[in-house]
């Protein structure tokens, strides 16, 4: 997995997860900054609602012809009588029958103070009511803020803290990676020489049984480099389509793979229309082909039958690989990388999760049919351009 991938997810996770803690603090900041604006909104009436009692106090009929109520931008007020009934009055909104007192909507942010009056004192009303929209938005604001500081700095430090923690981890996958591909190198060399000497006996003396398993044993272990090989070149190095025959590639490797067959007596049926060529890369072909026929082989039976059947249709092409060995149990789990139904049979479990790769990446389909005991069938269906021979 690549590193600033991994580290970003996971100091991402980190985040996410900090992130739902704060929201229990949060919460309450919120509901004790909301507390606060209350107080302060109702000491602002408090002052306005002295304002108007000023003005009404200062009226003297006898002097003025007619009272000028105050009026206020941002607050609304009024009169009213025993019944709450407005005497006169600026405010719009709806009020309900209440006694003195704040109070306030939190549907709307409409917030009220009720004054009671004395007695046949202003205008024989009983009620002020002086009111108006407290407003939060500069709370959920600060929160915001606040918030996405503390997230940003979180995710900040746990992407520092893990590349720091993963140096070490780094240093030592960088040596590994470079020992595989020493050790890699190393291994091709006498298998190359091997699979020479032996194709050189061959030639000059009659078939050696021995030798032949010998042969076999090198395919197998061929197969195994040329995973190991593509794992290590698969993110650094693109692989371009080119038009293959094939009907003629598919072929080769089922003739490559015969002597490996041959080892407990199985036969390999090709059904393989003639002329096929699709536009691929013969790479990732060979690692679906040949980790197919490996698998087939390592799970059939002794002296059983394997098929593998290459059609077109409709401008798509089907690669069939049919045995009747042991079967699956976990469909699923075969793709998982490192995952082995039968620790017996050996490899590593990096075959089919190297397959998955580039067939998800291809837009390839694949259909499995398997009966546990029975055997199984994977097709794989080819939609990107073919062309005809």
């Amino acid at each position: 997995m690549n590193d600033n991938r991994y580290a970003l997810k996971n100091a991402f996770l980190y985040t996410m997860l900090v992130a739902l803690l704060l929201l229990i603090p949060t919460y309450v900041y919120v509901t004790y900054m909301k507390y606060l604006t209350d107080i302060e909104y109702e000491f602002t009436l408090k002052q306005q609602s002295h304002l108007i009692l000023r003005a009404m106090e200062s009226f003297d009929d006898k002097e003025d012809k007619a009272f000028d109520y105050p009026r206020f931008r941002s607050f609304q007020s009024g009169l009213y009588d025993d019944h709450f009934s407005p005497i006169f009055t600026l405010i719009d909104h709806p009020l309900p029958l209440q006694k003195g007192g704040y109070y306030s909507h939190s549907e709307d942010n409409y917030a009220y103070l009720v004054v009671t009056l004395p007695p046949q004192r202003y205008f024989d009303a009983t009620y002020l009511v002086v009111g108006g929209e407290r407003s939060y938005v500069r709370i959920y604001q600060d929160v915001v803020i606040i918030l996405f500081a503390i997230t940003t700095f979180i995710f900040v430090l746990s992407l520092f803290f893990l590349d720091r923690f993963a140096l070490p981890f780094q240093r030592l996958n960088r040596r590994l990676d470079q020992f595989i591909k020493d050790s890699m190198h190393e291994i091709n060399t006498p298998l190359s020489i091997i699979n020479v000497n032996i194709d050189l006996y061959h030639r000059a003396n009659p078939p050696n049984k021995y030798l032949q398993r010998i042969k076999a044993a090198t395919k197998t272990l061929a197969t195994l480099y040329n995973d190991m090989d593509y794992l290590i070149k698969n993110e650094r190095l693109a692989f371009p389509y080119e038009p293959i025959d094939a009907s003629g590639y598919l072929q080769e490797r089922i003739d490559y793979f015969s002597e490996v067959a041959a080892l407990k007596n199985i036969s390999i049926q090709a059904h393989i229309a003639e002329g096929i060529v699709l536009h691929f890369n013969p790479t990732q072909l060979q690692r679906i082909i040949d980790n197919n026929l490996s698998n087939a082989i390592k799970y059939s039976h002794e002296e059983g039958v394997i098929e593998v059947i290459l059609t077109e249709n409709a401008k798509q092409c089907d690669l069939v690989f049919r045995d009747y060995g042991i079967g699956i149990q976990s469909i699923d789990a075969i793709f998982q990388r490192y995952y082995r139904e039968n620790h017996d049979k050996g490899g590593f479990g990096i075959g089919l999760n190297i397959v998955k790769s580039i067939i998800d990446k291809a837009g390839i389909t694949l259909h499995i049919d398997s009966v546990y005991g029975e055997g199984s069938e994977f097709v794989y269906t080819f939609v990107s351009p073919i062309y005809r021979g």
